[in-house]
């Protein structure tokens, strides 16, 4: 994988507020993150982290390789699909990341892996692999990478995208719904029962390591025009 010395993103004295000036979020911070092709995009269920890489990978293309976290969701042939359905996916038990961060070790020395895919109509792990080749650039997308050392300490760039609570659960009822062929019923249940308690147990907590917030997910242009951008000097240096 192709690495420069230059920083990816750069702050200096860096000032920002959500009132007008009245009080400051943001007051003279600086900040220099180094690029090293691996950038680690998170957040709250339905915040808009996947639809950030997705409009990355789609700008770049065989520039950037994307690993979901979804599909290290662990194995589940010895139970029933009913046994399935009510498990608890919002866990940092729930997946095989000591798998996933054995794969990304391999992608940034060069070496192709077989990626799981999860397939979410049946809860488990599909008898397919995806082939992914080392690129330039490697996105990592998940609700629960920071939750985990093994993990954050592969990391070089950690943006955590946050978006308020009632669009988030608008958007997994849509997605659930008309793509996971899911009732509304089960979606509300699911939220109730994990991952609103997951969330707030390990997702809101682990932002403390974020490199960078992004507020709105793909709706926020700023952000998407920074991140490209950087990635595309990157990829031509």
């Amino acid at each position: 994988m192709v690495t420069t010395n230059a920083p990816i993103i750069t702050l200096r004295d860096v000032r920002f507020t959500y009132d007008g000036g009245a009080t400051w979020a943001l007051d003279g911070v600086s900040l220099k993150l180094e690029d090293h092709g691996l950038i680690f995009i998170l957040g709250k269920s339905g915040s808009g982290k996947s639809t950030i890489a997705r409009l990355i990978a789609e700008k770049f293309g065989d520039d950037v390789t994307v690993l979901r976290h979804d599909d290290y969701y662990k194995a589940q042939h010895d139970l029933t699909l009913e046994e399935r359905a009510r498990q608890n996916y919002d866990c940092p038990e729930a997946f095989d990341t000591a798998l996933m961060a054995e794969h990304i070790r391999a992608l940034r020395s060069g070496q192709a892996i077989d990626c799981p895919v999860y397939d979410y109509m049946i809860h488990d792990r599909s008898a397919e692999t995806r082939r992914i080749e080392p690129r330039p650039m490697l996105l990592i997308d998940g609700i629960l990478v920071l939750a985990d050392a093994r993990l954050r300490n592969l990391m070089d760039i950690r943006i955590f995208v946050d978006t308020d609570a009632d669009i988030r659960i608008l958007r997994r009822i849509r997605r659930d719904v008309n793509k996971r062929q899911r009732t509304l019923e089960s979606v509300m249940e699911q939220y109730l029962a994990t991952v609103k308690p997951m969330h707030e147990a390990y997702v809101e907590p682990s932002k403390k390591y974020a490199d960078i917030i992004i507020p709105e997910g793909g709706h926020n242009l700023v952000a998407l025009e920074m991140l490209e951008n950087r990635i595309r000097h990157h990829i031509d240096a």
